[in-house]
């Protein structure tokens, strides 16, 4: 997306690496020990400390990414759970994965709904305009993480949902094609599906802040 303006990109890098990214993380680890795995308590991970949830590789491509592409790249790091401690052996996965895609979406609504009351009480019209994009983006990068977090291709949330919907012997086949070409698959979809995608995304954020937040 090309940033011009320093202040904008350092509080959109933010925006995920300090909020979006740690507040999925720490959703899925909070959901996995309820559901009675301490896996990620013992690794520290059932904390809302951006620093632990911070991945070298994947929070630098997030930041060049933010700073120079168009195309947005980047990762936190995944949250480790061990799927035979859950209490729920048949849905605990899809329970646990589905968490951080909420968690983003709970986000959404509050910075939609922080948006639609600056707006309702004619505070955004005192607001910088940094700020006003900044407050945009909160909510576009939190549907973003949510709406991509749901596709069911590996390693993302989705791929749970798919499983848990597919019968055993299905699962078993079609679990190790996902797995190996999962990435070059994900590769695809965005290069053949991401105006769509983008639009979907840019589409639901204007939908949950109002009209003044597309302009």
């Amino acid at each position: 997306m090309l940033l011009q303006e320093p202040v904008l990109a350092v509080i959109l890098v933010a925006i995920f690496l300090l909020v979006a990214y740690p507040v999925h993380e720490f959703a899925h680890a909070w959901a996995a020990y309820m559901q009675g795995d301490a896996t990620a308590k013992l690794f520290g991970r059932l904390t809302l400390n951006p620093i632990v949830h911070f991945d070298p590789v994947g929070g630098t491509l997030t930041a060049l990414s933010l700073l120079f592409s168009p195309i947005l790249f980047g990762w936190a790091k995944p949250t480790p759970v061990n799927p035979s401690n859950f209490r729920d052996r048949r849905n605990g996965d899809v329970i646990v994965a589905l968490a951080g895609p909420v968690s983003n979406f709970v986000m959404a609504l509050i910075g939609a709904f922080a948006f639609r009351l600056a707006v309702f009480t004619d505070v955004i019209g005192d607001l910088p305009e940094t700020v006003i994009i900044g407050m945009y983006y909160f909510v576009a990068f939190n549907v973003l993480l949510m709406l991509f977090n749901l596709i069911p291709i590996p390693p993302l949330d989705g791929s749970a949902l798919l499983y848990r919907f597919l019968s055993p012997a299905q699962a078993w086949r079609i679990r190790p094609l996902l797995s190996q070409y999962g990435f070059i698959i994900l590769i695809g979809v965005f290069l053949l599906a991401g105006r769509f995608i983008s639009g979907t995304i840019f589409g639901f954020t204007d939908f949950l802040v109002g009209p003044v937040g597309g302009g």
